[in-house]
């Protein structure tokens, strides 16, 4: 065993040490997120970018738990660069506080027990990849653990490079070779970090957000929790400076709420023109309304995108619809005489069904049918069902047409089967026709009201 290998193995035992307490980790870090105009907003822990957003919250007042409020705004308004050195400079420090102590005692019981490992190890290769192994440990560290002990690192490469180059040179006699180790250091953190803000620093970071955010629910929001910090933290505060921002903060919540009043009329009135005018297939007056809209949000300081892109997509959607409608409308125009010629011949067969359905709710109520009722219900029902199937339905109540057809089958049915019930005096049978009556009555009852509005002039329901 070399000298040079026990001086190396000392060195690591050295670097063995006790671990002072370290500070115990917070639920989450402050990071500031940097706008583009130079000032800043806190971030409890990490900001998300969500597309073209950021996500992040923010504390709305002081303490060790605070308040939170999400904030959702435009990653267009954040200066990233600085964003990202200071979460790195705040995730180092963080780090260094709390971590890196007991990391750095890990790494140092790994790199003795390697090193010890050498002097048990009866083979030179085998001593030769143990020492090589503590020393990859040892050179990967300070780069992922923000160069934390970097230089005592350094001085036990050194020497780490030493014991392996005599390892080698007495493995190999006659044979030399030199290993240069360079250090790279991780990029210098530039960016300092900024103290915890006080309350009243959380209150005008507070108002600050609620004019960078584009949602006009959020800025409400926003404006709503700093009057509530102000409250409950005014006696803690100079009385001139709640009164003052208690007072602008109150003015900026009515104007709000003045703009929300504004863009809800705005919105109500032109949901009811333009309803009006889908009912109409009224096309261009759709056109102009969308040009109006955005002519009075141009008029009130365009302070709500999202209630006015949401009240034009719902006025395009009418538009379609209405361009629709128009062209369903002049279809039927050009298939109305059609469409009155069937009407005209599926009126009498639909009056004659209409005459079955007092013996039909006696068949399904198995309330008594006479035999001549029976008979004229078969005879009714069969001579109806020449008269329908006679009718050339146009496409548009082919489907009605075909329910209207089952529903006479379906009483002739009903008809000849209560008339086997009752000569077998079976009462299985008479549900059976019970139950055929019942659906002769449904089928033709849904059949008029398909037929009717497959004959009615196209147009749009109204919103409930």
């Amino acid at each position: 065993m070399n000298i040079r290998v026990s001086a190396a193995a000392l060195v690591a035992a050295v670097l063995v040490f006790s671990v002072r307490g370290a500070r115990a980790a917070e639920d989450a870090t402050l990071l500031r997120v940097f706008l583009t105009d130079g000032t800043s907003l806190v971030s409890y822990g990490e900001p998300a970018k969500v597309g073209d957003r950021i996500v992040f919250s923010m504390p709305t007042g002081a303490g060790p738990v605070p308040p939170l409020q999400l904030i959702d705004m435009p990653a267009s308004r954040v200066d990233w660069d600085r964003t990202s050195r200071y979460a790195a400079s705040a995730r180092a420090t963080h780090y260094l506080q709390t971590q890196a102590e007991n990391d750095y005692a890990v790494l140092s019981n790994d790199v003795a027990a390697t090193l010890n490992d050498v002097s048990k190890a009866a083979e030179p290769a085998k001593r030769i990849e143990l020492v090589e192994r503590a020393r990859k440990t040892l050179a990967e560290w300070p780069l992922t653990h923000y160069n934390y002990r970097q230089n005592e690192v350094r001085q036990m490469l050194t020497m780490l490079d030493e014991a392996i180059a005599d390892l080698r040179a007495a493995a190999t006699p006659g044979r030399y070779e030199l290993t240069l180790s360079a250090f790279v250091d991780p990029p210098t953190i530039t960016e300092p970090l900024l103290p915890a803000p006080t309350a009243q620093e959380s209150i005008e970071q507070t108002l600050k957000a609620a004019r960078a955010v584009d949602v006009a629910a959020d800025r409400t929001a926003l404006l709503g929790a700093a009057l509530a910090t102000i409250d409950r933290e005014k006696t803690a505060l100079p009385a001139d400076w709640v009164s003052a921002k208690r007072a602008e903060t109150e003015a900026a919540i009515q104007v709000e709420r003045r703009i929300d009043r504004s863009y809800q009329l705005l919105t109500r009135r032109y949901v009811r023109l333009a309803n009006q005018s889908a009912r109409a297939a009224d096309v261009k007056s759709l056109a102009w309304l969308l040009t109006r809209i955005r002519v009075r949000d141009a008029a009130l300081g365009a302070r709500r995108p999202e209630a006015v892109a949401a009240l034009i997509a719902e006025v395009e959607n009418k538009l379609d619809a209405a361009r629709q409608l128009q062209l369903a409308r002049e279809r039927w125009a050009l298939r109305a005489p059609e469409l009155r010629s069937y009407r005209l011949a599926i009126a009498a067969p639909m009056d004659l069904f209409t005459e079955l359905k007092v013996p039909l709710e006696d068949i399904k109520a198995l309330s008594g049918s006479p035999p001549g009722a029976l008979a004229a219900l078969e005879q009714s029902a069969a001579r109806l069902a020449k008269l329908v199937a006679e009718v050339a339905p146009p496409q548009e109540a082919a489907g009605a047409h075909a329910l209207l057809l089952s529903a006479v089958q379906l009483a002739g049915n009903a008809a000849l089967i209560r008339r086997e019930a009752a000569l077998a005096g079976d009462m299985k049978r008479a549900w059976d026709a019970s139950s055929a009556a019942a659906g002769a009555l449904m089928l033709g009852a849904k059949a008029r009201t398909d037929i009717i509005a497959a004959l009615r002039p196209p147009q749009i329901s109204s919103p409930r």
